[in-house]
C-alpha cells in the first residue's frame, strides 16, 4: 500500500516538473515574441503577449504554491 503511494506522489512531482518545463519554455516563446512585437510597434501583439506572460506567470505560482 505505501509503494503505491509512493510511486504515485513520484509520478506527479514527474509530471509537475515537465509541466513546469512547458511553460517555462513557453514564457520564453511569449517574452521574444513581445521583444518582435515591440520592435514593431505592434499594440495589439503586445497586449496579447503579455496578457499570455500573466497567465504563464499565474499557473507557474500555482504550482510553486504545492511545492
Amino acid at each position: 500500500m505505501f509503494m503505491k503511494q509512493m510511486v504515485k506522489i513520484i509520478r506527479k512531482v514527474d509530471i509537475e516538473k515537465q509541466y513546469e518545463h512547458v511553460l517555462r519554455l513557453e514564457l520564453d516563446y511569449e517574452l521574444a515574441s513581445l521583444y518582435s512585437a515591440m520592435q514593431e510597434n505592434d499594440t495589439k501583439e503586445m497586449e496579447r503577449c503579455k496578457k499570455r506572460l500573466k497567465e504563464i506567470q499565474d499557473e507557474l505560482n500555482g504550482l510553486h504554491a504545492y511545492a
